[in-house]
């Protein structure tokens, strides 16, 4: 066997090993946890000349949230900001665990996974940003969105195809379904 043959085969077996781990931590999950602006929005705040705040959200990321909580999956959003509109849309999505304003992520991550009894090794966090690689750090499985920062994908064990707001959650939901066996189409 040649050199690049083995080589080859080494690194297909890494892959499988990495696939591999991915699926079991997958399987493993009880709570998603998102950021808003970055992963649920592509990150753009439009304020109209009255000073009222929009966001645009992708209805298949929404879909994707409502399906992991049909599915038994808590869901909750830590965010650094405060916005109406994010109150209207988890409200709209069925999401109950909202936390606003917050200045110190990863404190409330391990509060939230107490008050639910859940380890970090139960949690998947979707962050884009700076702010949120303390929780990515801490949780089982850290996830990026593609159109994260540098240091926030080198943080992620998994990273997304999709930018944030544009289905990246989405994405992230249809695997943790299908790695728990209860994707609705399979």
């Amino acid at each position: 066997m040649k050199n690049t043959e083995c080589l080859t085969l080494d690194i297909l077996w890494s892959v499988e090993k990495v696939f591999t781990m991915l699926d079991k931590k997958l399987g493993e999950i009880k709570i998603l946890i998102l950021d808003v602006d970055g992963v649920m929005t592509d990150g753009r705040i439009i304020i109209n000349d009255h000073g009222e705040e929009t966001k645009a959200f992708n209805v298949k990321d929404g879909y994707g949230i409502r399906m992991l909580l049909d599915a038994g999956i808590d869901v909750a959003v830590i965010t650094g900001r405060r916005s109406g509109v994010v109150e209207h849309r988890a409200k709209d999505l069925g999401v109950k665990l909202v936390y606003q304003g917050v200045k110190d992520k990863k404190a409330a991550c391990i509060k939230l996974l107490a008050e639910r009894r859940l380890t970090g090794n139960q949690a998947c966090c979707i962050g884009d940003d700076l702010p949120d690689i303390p929780v990515l750090r801490y949780v089982g499985l850290p996830v990026a969105v593609a159109d994260a920062v540098k240091e926030v994908r080198e943080a992620a064990l998994y990273i997304s195809e999709k930018n944030g707001g544009d289905g990246a959650v989405r994405e992230v939901c249809e695997l943790i379904l299908r790695a728990q066996g209860v994707w609705p189409l399979t």
